[in-house]
């Protein structure tokens, strides 16, 4: 991402904008959904807040504008806080990715307002904000889902599995960043990770980001 600084200084900025507002989304969510269910963990850690600063983490931002993959602060939650820790864990790791799609759908509704209106300036301004952040809010959340921790996935496929086989899946917890160095490096000219992701943020883009949007990117 950091070539785009020099190709495209305009895109590079909309892109860098576009992943900060993805990951203080994100991990809002994350906190609302915390506070909403009971734990005021989040909350007192000053994270239930759309201020960007109270959620990016320096060595995940400046990984995210180099190498175009990086993380934001992870949102705790004390599950002796929450009715169903199991379940609610789940929930409050769902919120994030579940936002990052909300902001992508909205964002795509606003897209084809403006082509519809046909107003010709108003229009390619907007398809120039909105397109990048409609890309890196599915990208974010469609990554997250991924069922390997630290990811969001791995808690989601947590809550959702009987007591028994969420006690066996959790097992798997101690082994995932290995997982997710496995996926994410390169074999053969490609990751695993483009390999898993690629087809989904295809389709994806396909339908929130139309040939008149995409041109824009």
């Amino acid at each position: 991402m950091i070539f785009t600084l020099f190709s495209n200084p305009i895109l590079f900025l909309l892109l860098a904008v576009s992943i900060v507002v993805a990951i203080t989304v994100h991990e809002f969510a994350h906190a609302k959904m915390a506070e909403y269910l009971g734990d005021p963990t989040a909350s007192l850690q000053g994270r239930v807040t759309l201020n960007p600063m109270a959620h990016l983490d320096l060595y995940g931002t400046i990984f995210l504008l180099l190498v175009g993959f990086g993380w934001g602060k992870p949102v705790q939650f004390d599950p002796f806080n929450l009715d169903n820790p199991r379940r609610d864990g789940a929930l409050i790791s769902f919120a994030g990715p579940a936002s990052n799609f909300i902001i992508a759908i909205l964002c795509a509704i606003l897209a084809q307002l403006f082509i519809f209106l046909g107003i010709s300036a108003l229009t390619t301004i907007g398809l120039l904000i909105l397109s990048p952040m409609i890309m890196m809010n599915v990208m974010l959340g469609v990554f997250n889902l991924l069922p390997v921790h630290p990811l969001d996935g791995f808690k989601i496929v947590g809550g959702i599995l009987s007591e028994d086989h969420a006690r066996e899946w959790y097992q798997l917890e101690r082994y995932g960043m290995l997982f997710l160095l496995m996926l994410i490096i390169p074999f053969g000219g490609q990751s695993m990770l483009h390999s898993i992701l690629d087809p989904i943020l295809g389709f994806l883009y396909g339908i929130l980001l139309p040939s008149s949007i995409s041109t824009f990117i």
